[in-house]
């Protein structure tokens, strides 16, 4: 229950699947609004779940149905506050720092459950949280000063990780027997509530071309990250689960070198060096 090779493997094909979802996601908001593509993909991994769900059984309870809800409001929330924090202040400071609350929250959370993870793994996990802060810290075109950080700015930064680590301890909190309800019931959840801001800031119409193609494809994406993260935090502590997916960045920041050419910074460099060696000192421990 620590920490099986399963359950890391599963962490970490997650936190993959997380990453190039949002590299994807990232290219189809140059071309429309961020909001337009998530308007598809939402509703679109719900159906996914929701086949996937009637497919694999399951009991449907009522900690399966309010914790799904919960995880799937909360993540959306997240993203929603985090990409609101990223518009009004600069991201060389936004995004780390949303980073490391969203890993920081279930660890800290888990601790206060009960959790104890090895010595070596609870050095792997102050590693990795600071592997999440490098990899995600840059700066934006204009050097991330494009916008000042006033005090609304860092509490809206700070809900959105907190918002985005409650979702793994929610979903963490799920009967193992639900199989994938509770993932069908927080993009049900969710699912409303992009709908409902859609139509409130007037993006509730669906992208055509390849913005569209590239949100189906996140859809499946996003599907498969839910999926992995649920086995893993069934499998594992929640502290060492979450903090695993928690290194999604990496995938990004790759298949943005790779393929768009940018510029890796040395800190990035530095802090996928740093996560590589959190990892395997989380697998020892």
């Amino acid at each position: 229950m620590i920490g099986s090779p399963a359950a890391q493997g599963l962490a970490l094909a997650s936190a993959t699947s997380f990453g190039v979802s949002d590299f994807v996601g990232g290219v189809a908001s140059r071309r429309v609004a961020a909001l337009r593509v998530v308007l598809v993909s939402t509703p679109v991994s719900m159906v996914l779940l929701g086949v996937l769900a009637v497919l694999g059984g399951g009991r449907i309870t009522a900690g399966a149905v309010v914790l799904g809800m919960l995880g799937g409001i909360s993540q959306a929330l997240g993203i929603w506050w985090f990409y609101a924090a990223l518009g009004a202040g600069p991201i060389s400071v936004v995004s780390p720092l949303a980073a490391v609350v969203d890993a920081s929250v279930p660890v800290c959370i888990g601790r206060v459950m009960g959790e104890r993870p090895g010595m070596i793994a609870g050095v792997g996990i102050t590693l990795a949280l600071g592997a999440v802060v490098l990899i995600s810290w840059h700066a934006g075109e204009d050097g991330g000063t494009r916008a000042g950080l006033t005090r609304g700015v860092v509490w809206l930064t700070i809900a959105s990780g907190v918002a985005l680590g409650m979702n793994f301890v929610f979903l963490d909190r799920t009967s193992a027997d639900a199989g994938l309800w509770p993932l069908l019931f927080a993009r049900a959840a969710a699912t409303v509530l992009v709908i409902a801001v859609a139509a409130m800031t007037r993006n509730l119409r669906v992208p055509t071309g390849t913005p569209l193609r590239l949100a189906l494809l996140i859809a499946v994406l996003d599907t498969a990250a839910n999926i992995t993260m649920l086995w893993a935090l069934q499998l594992s502590l929640l502290s060492l689960a979450s903090v695993l997916i928690s290194l999604y960045p990496a995938a990004t920041v790759v298949l943005a070198v790779v393929i768009l050419r940018e510029r890796v910074r040395p800190r990035q460099v530095a802090g996928m060096v740093l996560a590589a060696v959190a990892v395997a000192m989380i697998t020892a421990g």
